[in-house]
């Protein structure tokens, strides 16, 4: 943290200031924002609680990636809609891309009366 200063008197000061830091043995950190993902591999995370506010401390490698409009839809949950509604494969999967992915908003669509 500071060059030249003692670890352990360093902890030593952290406490005495009411701070403590506990490391966290992460694989991965994903960072989600509205328009993308920021991922950190092979992370160095920290939990650093301060008089009762908790904040984390993230070091690794930093990849950026866009998020993808449409979400990620499983043949479950379009097995799910099919068996609920009686609708064949593709008219379920259309109807839980509508829903952003949202299988009760997605069954209820394909059941109301057109």
């Amino acid at each position: 943290m500071f060059p030249g200063m003692n670890p352990r008197k360093m902890q030593q000061m952290m406490k005495q200031l009411g701070i403590q830091q506990v490391d966290i043995p992460a694989t991965e950190v994903i960072i989600r924002t509205k328009d993308k993902d920021i991922i950190v591999a092979n992370p160095s995370v920290a939990k650093v609680n301060m008089m009762g506010q908790e904040t984390f401390q993230i070091t690794g490698t930093v990849q950026e990636q866009p998020r993808s409009a449409l979400p990620e839809i499983s043949e479950e949950d379009v097995q799910t809609v099919v068996e609920q509604t009686g609708a064949d494969e593709d008219i379920a999967r259309d109807a839980l891309e509508d829903a952003h992915g949202d299988l009760a908003q997605a069954i209820l669509a394909l059941k109301k009366p057109r």
